[in-house]
Protein backbone atom coordinates (compact mmCIF):
# COMPACT_ATOMS: atom_id res chain seq x y z
CA UNK A 1 0.00 0.00 0.00
CA UNK A 2 1.61 3.20 -0.87
CA UNK A 3 2.03 5.73 1.87
CA UNK A 4 0.28 8.97 1.48
CA UNK A 5 2.19 11.59 0.55
CA UNK A 6 1.17 15.18 3.05
CA UNK A 7 1.70 18.23 1.71
CA UNK A 8 2.22 21.09 4.35
CA UNK A 9 0.30 24.74 3.56
CA UNK A 10 3.45 26.45 2.04
CA UNK A 11 3.86 23.65 -0.34
CA UNK A 12 -0.03 23.81 -1.65
CA UNK A 13 0.21 27.48 -2.22
CA UNK A 14 3.51 27.15 -4.06
CA UNK A 15 2.37 24.55 -6.21
CA UNK A 16 -1.09 26.47 -6.67
CA UNK A 17 1.27 29.77 -7.95
CA UNK A 18 3.38 27.58 -10.21
CA UNK A 19 0.55 25.65 -12.10
CA UNK A 20 -1.84 28.50 -11.77
CA UNK A 21 1.27 30.71 -13.80
CA UNK A 22 1.48 27.95 -16.48
CA UNK A 23 -1.99 27.00 -17.04
CA UNK A 24 -2.96 30.97 -17.40
CA UNK A 25 -1.45 30.57 -20.90
CA UNK A 26 -3.02 27.92 -22.34
CA UNK A 27 -6.48 27.86 -20.03
CA UNK A 28 -10.24 28.40 -22.53
CA UNK A 29 -11.92 31.55 -20.93
CA UNK A 30 -14.64 30.00 -20.13
CA UNK A 31 -12.45 27.73 -17.75
CA UNK A 32 -11.33 30.92 -15.93
CA UNK A 33 -14.43 32.76 -15.41
CA UNK A 34 -15.54 29.46 -13.60
CA UNK A 35 -12.35 29.95 -11.17
CA UNK A 36 -13.30 33.68 -10.70
CA UNK A 37 -16.65 33.23 -10.03
CA UNK A 38 -15.56 30.50 -7.19
CA UNK A 39 -12.88 33.23 -6.29
CA UNK A 40 -15.73 35.60 -6.07
CA UNK A 41 -17.76 33.40 -3.80
CA UNK A 42 -14.44 32.33 -1.82
CA UNK A 43 -13.27 35.88 -0.83
CA UNK A 44 -16.37 36.80 0.41
CA UNK A 45 -16.51 33.57 2.86
CA UNK A 46 -13.14 35.23 4.05
CA UNK A 47 -14.71 38.16 4.94
CA UNK A 48 -17.37 36.67 6.68
CA UNK A 49 -15.36 34.72 8.76
CA UNK A 50 -12.74 36.84 9.38
CA UNK A 51 -14.87 39.10 11.89
CA UNK A 52 -16.01 35.97 13.60
CA UNK A 53 -12.80 34.58 13.99
CA UNK A 54 -11.78 38.32 15.85
CA UNK A 55 -14.61 37.89 18.47
CA UNK A 56 -13.94 34.26 18.96
CA UNK A 57 -10.62 34.48 19.20
CA UNK A 58 -9.41 37.62 20.81
CA UNK A 59 -12.15 37.12 23.62
CA UNK A 60 -11.32 33.50 24.53
CA UNK A 61 -7.38 34.74 24.75
CA UNK A 62 -8.61 37.80 26.67
CA UNK A 63 -10.79 35.40 29.68
CA UNK A 64 -8.05 33.06 29.66
CA UNK A 65 -5.46 35.09 30.48
CA UNK A 66 -3.97 35.04 34.53
CA UNK A 67 -5.59 38.13 36.09
CA UNK A 68 -3.65 37.57 39.18
CA UNK A 69 -0.16 38.37 37.81
CA UNK A 70 -1.78 41.39 36.90
CA UNK A 71 1.66 43.76 37.55
CA UNK A 72 3.84 40.79 35.01
CA UNK A 73 0.62 41.18 32.96
CA UNK A 74 0.58 44.61 32.15
CA UNK A 75 4.47 44.89 31.81
CA UNK A 76 4.38 41.77 28.91
CA UNK A 77 0.79 43.69 27.18
CA UNK A 78 2.65 46.49 26.77
CA UNK A 79 5.81 45.32 25.55
CA UNK A 80 4.35 42.92 23.31
CA UNK A 81 1.94 45.66 21.59
CA UNK A 82 5.17 47.87 21.58
CA UNK A 83 7.47 45.72 19.83
CA UNK A 84 4.89 45.11 17.38
CA UNK A 85 3.79 48.42 16.12
CA UNK A 86 7.66 49.46 16.24
CA UNK A 87 8.40 46.44 13.76
CA UNK A 88 5.48 47.93 11.69
CA UNK A 89 7.00 51.38 11.65
CA UNK A 90 10.32 49.84 10.77
CA UNK A 91 8.58 47.80 7.95
CA UNK A 92 6.60 51.00 6.25
CA UNK A 93 10.33 53.22 6.46
CA UNK A 94 12.52 50.84 5.32
CA UNK A 95 9.28 49.76 2.25
CA UNK A 96 8.35 53.65 1.71
CA UNK A 97 12.55 54.29 0.80
CA UNK A 98 13.20 51.09 -0.73
CA UNK A 99 9.93 49.67 -2.81
CA UNK A 100 9.16 52.88 -5.09
CA UNK A 101 12.79 52.17 -6.30
CA UNK A 102 12.49 48.97 -7.05
CA UNK A 103 8.92 48.27 -8.03
CA UNK A 104 7.74 51.23 -9.22
CA UNK A 105 7.54 50.04 -13.07
CA UNK A 106 5.46 47.24 -11.97
CA UNK A 107 2.23 48.98 -12.05
CA UNK A 108 2.81 49.29 -16.25
CA UNK A 109 2.39 45.47 -16.70
CA UNK A 110 -1.22 45.30 -14.41
CA UNK A 111 -2.48 48.59 -16.27
CA UNK A 112 -1.91 47.26 -19.52
CA UNK A 113 -3.67 43.76 -18.32
CA UNK A 114 -6.48 45.71 -17.38
CA UNK A 115 -8.39 45.00 -20.38
CA UNK A 116 -8.09 41.16 -20.42
CA UNK A 117 -9.75 40.85 -16.92
CA UNK A 118 -11.86 38.14 -17.05
CA UNK A 119 -15.63 38.49 -14.83
CA UNK A 120 -17.37 35.66 -12.78
CA UNK A 121 -20.63 34.39 -14.29
CA UNK A 122 -22.90 35.32 -10.89
CA UNK A 123 -22.15 36.46 -7.66
CA UNK A 124 -23.07 35.64 -4.19
CA UNK A 125 -23.02 38.41 -1.73
CA UNK A 126 -22.26 37.56 2.36
CA UNK A 127 -22.00 40.43 3.80
CA UNK A 128 -20.16 40.10 7.06
CA UNK A 129 -22.84 39.69 10.67
CA UNK A 130 -20.26 42.49 12.11
CA UNK A 131 -17.46 45.13 10.99
CA UNK A 132 -13.95 44.84 12.23
CA UNK A 133 -13.90 47.13 14.67
CA UNK A 134 -16.96 45.81 16.37
CA UNK A 135 -15.81 42.53 16.43
CA UNK A 136 -13.12 43.83 18.03
CA UNK A 137 -14.63 46.11 20.54
CA UNK A 138 -17.27 43.27 21.57
CA UNK A 139 -14.06 40.63 22.00
CA UNK A 140 -12.35 43.34 24.37
CA UNK A 141 -15.96 44.15 26.10
CA UNK A 142 -16.58 40.45 27.07
CA UNK A 143 -13.35 38.69 27.62
CA UNK A 144 -12.39 42.28 30.24
CA UNK A 145 -16.38 41.58 31.20
CA UNK A 146 -15.38 37.44 31.98
CA UNK A 147 -12.36 38.21 34.12
CA UNK A 148 -14.20 41.31 36.11
CA UNK A 149 -17.21 38.88 36.71
CA UNK A 150 -15.75 35.60 36.86
CA UNK A 151 -18.82 34.47 34.29
CA UNK A 152 -17.97 30.98 34.20
CA UNK A 153 -20.77 30.00 31.28
CA UNK A 154 -20.41 32.55 29.23
CA UNK A 155 -16.56 32.46 28.94
CA UNK A 156 -17.17 28.54 28.36
CA UNK A 157 -19.33 29.28 25.33
CA UNK A 158 -16.97 31.74 23.76
CA UNK A 159 -14.55 29.28 24.10
CA UNK A 160 -16.95 26.27 22.74
CA UNK A 161 -17.45 29.37 19.79
CA UNK A 162 -13.69 29.59 18.94
CA UNK A 163 -13.55 25.55 18.59
CA UNK A 164 -16.70 26.00 16.55
CA UNK A 165 -14.56 28.57 14.82
CA UNK A 166 -11.19 27.24 14.30
CA UNK A 167 -12.95 23.82 13.04
CA UNK A 168 -14.74 26.10 10.06
CA UNK A 169 -11.22 28.03 9.07
CA UNK A 170 -9.45 24.24 9.81
CA UNK A 171 -11.88 22.09 7.63
CA UNK A 172 -13.44 24.16 4.88
CA UNK A 173 -10.92 27.75 4.82
CA UNK A 174 -7.25 26.74 4.78
CA UNK A 175 -8.26 23.29 2.71
CA UNK A 176 -9.60 25.52 -0.44
CA UNK A 177 -7.23 28.50 0.28
CA UNK A 178 -4.49 26.69 -2.41
CA UNK A 179 -7.67 26.45 -5.15
CA UNK A 180 -8.53 30.25 -4.33
CA UNK A 181 -4.77 30.83 -4.66
CA UNK A 182 -4.83 29.14 -7.74
CA UNK A 183 -7.58 30.76 -9.42
CA UNK A 184 -5.93 34.20 -8.50
CA UNK A 185 -2.62 32.85 -10.63
CA UNK A 186 -4.59 31.53 -13.12
CA UNK A 187 -6.56 34.83 -14.19
CA UNK A 188 -3.40 36.91 -14.19
CA UNK A 189 -1.42 34.72 -16.35
CA UNK A 190 -4.45 34.88 -18.49
CA UNK A 191 -4.73 38.36 -17.99
CA UNK A 192 -0.68 39.03 -18.49
CA UNK A 193 -0.29 40.35 -15.08
CA UNK A 194 1.90 38.06 -13.90
CA UNK A 195 5.47 39.12 -14.65
CA UNK A 196 5.10 42.44 -12.99
CA UNK A 197 3.53 40.17 -9.46
CA UNK A 198 6.06 37.70 -9.59
CA UNK A 199 8.84 40.50 -9.70
CA UNK A 200 7.12 42.31 -6.60
CA UNK A 201 7.02 39.11 -4.91
CA UNK A 202 10.70 38.77 -4.81
CA UNK A 203 11.60 41.87 -3.95
CA UNK A 204 9.25 41.76 -1.14
CA UNK A 205 10.30 38.39 0.43
CA UNK A 206 14.12 39.45 -0.21
CA UNK A 207 13.60 42.71 1.81
CA UNK A 208 11.27 41.12 4.72
CA UNK A 209 14.03 38.44 5.48
CA UNK A 210 16.45 41.38 5.84
CA UNK A 211 14.02 43.02 7.81
CA UNK A 212 13.36 40.18 10.50
CA UNK A 213 16.96 39.83 10.92
CA UNK A 214 17.50 43.58 11.63
CA UNK A 215 14.65 43.86 13.86
CA UNK A 216 15.54 40.29 16.11
CA UNK A 217 19.15 41.75 16.38
CA UNK A 218 17.41 45.15 17.68
CA UNK A 219 15.22 43.36 19.94
CA UNK A 220 18.14 41.26 21.44
CA UNK A 221 20.74 44.39 21.51
CA UNK A 222 17.82 46.12 23.76
CA UNK A 223 17.66 43.21 25.89
CA UNK A 224 20.93 42.52 26.17
CA UNK A 225 21.33 46.17 27.50
CA UNK A 226 18.09 46.32 30.17
CA UNK A 227 19.27 42.71 31.40
CA UNK A 228 23.44 43.71 31.14
CA UNK A 229 23.78 40.07 29.11
CA UNK A 230 25.48 39.40 25.83
CA UNK A 231 23.13 39.95 22.86
CA UNK A 232 24.21 37.42 20.55
CA UNK A 233 24.70 34.73 23.59
CA UNK A 234 20.77 35.32 23.52
CA UNK A 235 20.20 34.53 20.05
CA UNK A 236 22.83 31.77 19.93
CA UNK A 237 20.61 30.01 22.79
CA UNK A 238 17.10 31.00 21.31
CA UNK A 239 18.04 30.01 17.84
CA UNK A 240 16.71 26.05 18.27
CA UNK A 241 12.96 27.97 19.24
CA UNK A 242 13.72 30.04 15.87
CA UNK A 243 14.20 26.79 13.31
CA UNK A 244 11.62 25.08 15.09
CA UNK A 245 9.23 27.78 14.59
CA UNK A 246 10.75 27.84 10.65
CA UNK A 247 10.44 24.53 10.16
CA UNK A 248 6.65 24.35 11.55
CA UNK A 249 5.37 27.59 10.68
CA UNK A 250 3.54 27.95 13.95
CA UNK A 251 4.36 29.76 17.51
CA UNK A 252 1.78 27.36 19.14
CA UNK A 253 3.97 24.20 18.71
CA UNK A 254 6.99 25.37 19.25
CA UNK A 255 5.97 26.87 22.87
CA UNK A 256 7.74 23.58 24.12
CA UNK A 257 11.16 24.16 22.78
CA UNK A 258 10.76 28.30 23.12
CA UNK A 259 9.81 27.44 27.27
CA UNK A 260 13.19 24.91 27.24
CA UNK A 261 15.52 27.67 25.56
CA UNK A 262 14.18 30.61 27.14
CA UNK A 263 15.33 28.93 30.78
CA UNK A 264 18.83 28.38 29.52
CA UNK A 265 19.26 31.94 29.20
CA UNK A 266 19.26 32.24 32.71
CA UNK A 267 15.23 33.86 33.26
CA UNK A 268 13.28 32.93 36.36
CA UNK A 269 11.51 29.78 35.47
CA UNK A 270 7.79 31.29 36.71
CA UNK A 271 8.19 34.09 34.49
CA UNK A 272 9.47 32.39 31.46
CA UNK A 273 6.19 29.87 32.34
CA UNK A 274 4.39 33.18 32.11
CA UNK A 275 5.76 35.11 29.30
CA UNK A 276 6.43 32.12 26.52
CA UNK A 277 2.94 31.55 26.31
CA UNK A 278 1.29 34.84 26.48
CA UNK A 279 3.84 36.25 23.86
CA UNK A 280 2.65 33.08 21.61
CA UNK A 281 -0.44 34.71 21.42
CA UNK A 282 0.06 38.68 21.73
CA UNK A 283 3.39 38.95 20.35
CA UNK A 284 3.45 38.91 16.17
CA UNK A 285 5.96 41.59 15.70
CA UNK A 286 7.29 39.59 12.39
CA UNK A 287 3.98 39.00 10.87
CA UNK A 288 3.02 42.60 11.64
CA UNK A 289 6.36 43.84 9.90
CA UNK A 290 5.45 41.14 6.81
CA UNK A 291 2.12 42.47 6.45
CA UNK A 292 2.74 46.31 6.26
CA UNK A 293 5.57 45.84 3.71
CA UNK A 294 3.49 43.16 1.97
CA UNK A 295 0.52 45.93 1.80
CA UNK A 296 2.75 48.56 0.87
CA UNK A 297 4.27 47.46 -1.72
CA UNK A 298 1.13 46.32 -3.42
CA UNK A 299 -0.44 49.64 -3.29
CA UNK A 300 2.64 51.08 -4.98
CA UNK A 301 2.57 48.52 -7.38
CA UNK A 302 -0.96 49.59 -8.51
CA UNK A 303 0.12 53.48 -7.71
CA UNK A 304 -2.48 53.86 -5.20
CA UNK A 305 -1.93 56.61 -2.82
CA UNK A 306 -0.91 56.30 0.55
CA UNK A 307 0.80 57.99 3.78
CA UNK A 308 2.73 57.13 7.13
CA UNK A 309 -0.61 58.68 8.96
CA UNK A 310 -2.55 55.66 6.75
CA UNK A 311 0.40 52.86 7.89
CA UNK A 312 0.72 53.80 11.72
CA UNK A 313 -3.52 53.75 11.88
CA UNK A 314 -2.94 50.05 10.54
CA UNK A 315 -0.21 49.31 12.26
CA UNK A 316 -1.81 50.26 15.86
CA UNK A 317 -5.16 48.71 14.85
CA UNK A 318 -2.94 45.33 13.77
CA UNK A 319 -1.46 44.65 16.79
CA UNK A 320 -4.58 44.43 17.88
CA UNK A 321 -6.31 42.43 15.81
CA UNK A 322 -3.32 39.96 15.20
CA UNK A 323 -3.83 38.45 18.94
CA UNK A 324 -6.77 36.20 16.75
CA UNK A 325 -3.80 34.80 14.42
CA UNK A 326 -2.28 31.97 16.83
CA UNK A 327 -3.56 28.52 16.22
CA UNK A 328 -5.05 28.96 13.04
CA UNK A 329 -2.59 28.75 9.38
CA UNK A 330 -2.50 31.44 8.14
CA UNK A 331 -4.40 32.90 10.63
CA UNK A 332 -2.28 36.45 10.86
CA UNK A 333 -3.37 37.76 7.43
CA UNK A 334 -6.22 36.35 7.84
CA UNK A 335 -6.77 38.39 10.96
CA UNK A 336 -5.62 41.73 8.98
CA UNK A 337 -7.96 41.26 6.28
CA UNK A 338 -10.55 43.43 7.58
CA UNK A 339 -7.90 46.21 8.61
CA UNK A 340 -6.76 46.56 5.08
CA UNK A 341 -10.08 46.46 3.64
CA UNK A 342 -11.21 49.38 6.12
CA UNK A 343 -7.86 51.31 6.61
CA UNK A 344 -6.10 50.92 3.50
CA UNK A 345 -9.28 50.46 0.90
CA UNK A 346 -7.87 46.53 -0.28
CA UNK A 347 -10.36 45.42 -2.64
CA UNK A 348 -11.20 41.28 -2.98
CA UNK A 349 -8.52 40.96 -5.52
CA UNK A 350 -5.74 42.88 -3.27
CA UNK A 351 -6.73 41.01 -0.85
CA UNK A 352 -6.18 37.14 -2.78
CA UNK A 353 -2.77 38.34 -3.55
CA UNK A 354 -2.29 39.42 0.36
CA UNK A 355 -3.06 35.82 1.20
CA UNK A 356 -0.63 34.79 -1.75
CA UNK A 357 2.21 36.71 -0.62
CA UNK A 358 2.10 35.91 3.02
CA UNK A 359 1.45 32.14 2.64
CA UNK A 360 4.31 31.94 0.65
CA UNK A 361 6.99 32.83 3.30
CA UNK A 362 4.51 31.97 6.58
CA UNK A 363 7.81 30.38 8.42
CA UNK A 364 9.45 33.55 8.21
CA UNK A 365 6.55 35.64 10.26
CA UNK A 366 6.28 32.53 12.51
CA UNK A 367 10.20 32.33 13.37
CA UNK A 368 10.59 35.84 14.17
CA UNK A 369 7.49 35.95 17.00
CA UNK A 370 8.86 33.22 18.39
CA UNK A 371 12.71 34.72 17.76
CA UNK A 372 11.17 37.94 19.32
CA UNK A 373 9.35 35.78 22.71
CA UNK A 374 13.15 35.29 23.58
CA UNK A 375 14.31 38.90 24.48
CA UNK A 376 10.79 39.88 25.95
CA UNK A 377 11.10 37.08 28.58
CA UNK A 378 14.64 38.42 29.36
CA UNK A 379 13.54 42.03 29.50
CA UNK A 380 10.54 40.76 31.73
CA UNK A 381 12.46 39.17 33.70
CA UNK A 382 14.75 42.00 34.75
CA UNK A 383 11.77 43.99 35.06
CA UNK A 384 10.65 41.92 37.59
CA UNK A 385 13.84 41.19 39.39
CA UNK A 386 13.98 45.39 39.75
CA UNK A 387 10.78 45.51 41.66
CA UNK A 388 11.26 42.58 43.83
CA UNK A 389 14.78 44.36 45.18
CA UNK A 390 12.61 48.02 45.82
Amino acid sequence: MMKKIHLSLIWRVLIAIALGIVLGVVTPVWIVRIFVTFNDFFGQLINFCVPLIILALVSAAIAETQSHAGWMLLITLGLAYLSTVVAGLLSYGTGSWLFPKWIGLSSASLTAAQDNVFYSYFSIKLPPALDVLSALALAFMLGLGIIKTHAGLIKQGIVELRSIIMLVIERVVVPLLPLYIFGIFLHMSASGEVGGILQTFLYVILVIFALHVLWLVLLYLIAGIVAHRNPFKLILTMLPAYLTALASSSSAATIPVTLRQAKRTGADENVVDFVIPLCANIHLSGSCLKIVACSLALMIMLGQPYSFLMFFGLICLLAITLVAAPGVPGGAIMAALPVLASVLGFTPDMQALMISLYIAMDSFGAACNVMGDGALTTIVNKLVKMKEVR
